[in-house]
């Protein structure tokens, strides 16, 4: 039997996410002042109404797979009763501290999954791809929303973003004599190619946040992560200047070493020598089919980067993380394309740039992982220039089967479990 609760204590269970008590029934008041499809989520897009059209990345939810991802891993109520608890909202501060607070208990769930606090579903516990699909579905349910107030729709779904990948309540415990390492992975991506795909670097941070280790050097140290967007839209909206920057300025959130980490190269690991300010990655597209504006030929300059060198070389003990080299080798990679001073054409180096040159491409090429390393590790040379940071590429993940309608197999849990188990242990190692 379903009880219908007032609207105040609907709007205070959303509130209370941490504990999943999703919200079950909202009075018929509040559903009036809200659209059809909202009160009544859909399984599909098929019936989002055109003022709330879906973006290319929003669409790939029209194939059902993307719903089976959630289903299969426990997190399907989130998406079925994120509407509900919308349509209870009685005004745009209120809206905001609501989105707010499904998006964290949402980042709370899959972090507690990854690292077997949550159980439910058949999917395998490290898989990342979950929360991709349940957030991506969340934030089709919030454009389709229509309160009878004058809400700001970008702000709200900058707030839900932020909150469900970790940027917000995820702060260090400030414990003693605990290092204090701040990372962040990725989304999946590639997926008009293969739907399937995972990301290694997402699946690792989320088995990582919050998680106490013991380094090699026998010190404690504590993790804490997110996952960011494969979208130039949202970096040039400063997504990594808002994860990092609370990390890298002065006070009790700010972390003692910054690692990003992303999928790069068949069959090894590389730590990223440099990072390149260009982006130059055209013509492969982001998640939602935008492209950077930069080819190899010409490369850009990201929108609203701040100043900084065309190249900044890593601060991360090298040495002693190359050390692990199982199951996978470990390499330092000090490879980049510039175009040299005086020139006009780009060059591969293998040995770094060349004085005065301009940036192509570093060490993780000219797309987002690149960037993400050259952002946030500008942002370390102006907050926090001593800390040591840089960037991780892990092999790429393979193993999905062959059989389209199977999300999962064992070659895949096997190769995603060798990856990320690996990252630990390469963290483990990043001591000077």
């Amino acid at each position: 039997m379903t009880i219908a609760r007032p609207a105040k204590l609907a709007v205070t269970l959303a509130g209370a996410l941490a504990a999943l008590l999703l919200p079950t029934a909202v009075p018929a008041q509040a559903q009036s002042a809200c659209s059809t499809a909202t009160a009544a989520p859909a399984d599909t897009l098929a019936d989002a109404p055109a003022e709330g059209g879906a973006d290319p990345e929003q669409a790939r939810l029209r194939d059902a797979r993307t719903a089976a991802f959630t289903e299969r891993a426990g997190l399907g109520d989130f998406v079925h009763r994120f509407p509900a608890a919308l349509c209870a909202t009685r005004g745009a501060a209120e809206a905001e501290r609501l989105v707010d607070a499904w998006g964290e208990a949402l980042w709370r769930a899959a972090v507690n999954r990854a690292q077997g606090r949550r159980t439910g579903g058949d999917l395998p516990a490290r898989d990342d791809r979950p929360l991709y699909w349940a957030r991506l579905a969340m934030t089709v349910r919030l454009a389709q929303w229509r309160p009878d107030f004058t809400v700001d729709a970008g702000r709200l779904r900058q707030r839900f973003e932020d909150a469900s990948r970790g940027l917000r309540d995820n702060d260090f415990s400030g414990a003693p004599d605990v290092r204090r390492v701040f990372v962040s992975g990725f989304d999946p991506f590639g997926l008009d190619t293969e739907l399937r795909r995972a990301n290694p670097s997402g699946s690792a941070v989320l088995q990582l946040n919050g998680r106490r280790i013991t380094l090699a050097d026998g010190t404690r140290a504590e993790i804490r992560a997110v996952v960011l967007p494969v979208r130039y839209g949202d970096f040039d909206r400063g997504i990594v200047e808002r994860a990092f920057g609370p990390r890298l300025a002065p006070g009790p959130r700010a972390g003692d070493q910054i690692t990003t980490i992303s999928q790069g190269y068949p069959g090894l690991f590389t730590l990223e020598a440099w990072a390149g300010r260009a982006r130059s990655a055209d013509p492969y597209p982001d998640n939602v089919g935008a492209l950077s504006g930069g080819t190899r030929d010409h490369p850009v300059t990201a929108p609203g980067l701040g100043p900084g060198a065309e190249f900044i070389a890593t601060s991360l003990p090298a040495e002693e993380m190359t050390t692990v080299q199982q199951p996978f080798p470990v390499r330092l990679n000090s490879a980049v394309t510039e175009i040299p001073a005086g020139g006009d054409r780009p060059v591969d180096r293998e040995d770094g740039p060349t004085p005065g040159s301009r940036a192509v491409a570093g060490g993780g090429g000219g797309y987002l992982s690149n960037e993400v390393a050259y952002r946030s590790n500008r942002l370390r040379l102006e907050l926090a220039p001593d800390l040591p940071g840089g960037h991780l590429h892990t092999p790429v993940l393979t193993g999905l089967p062959a059989l389209p309608d199977q999300l999962t197999g064992p070659d895949l849990e096997r190769n995603e479990a060798a990856i990320t188990d690996e990252v630990l242990d390469i963290l483990r190692h990043a001591t000077p």
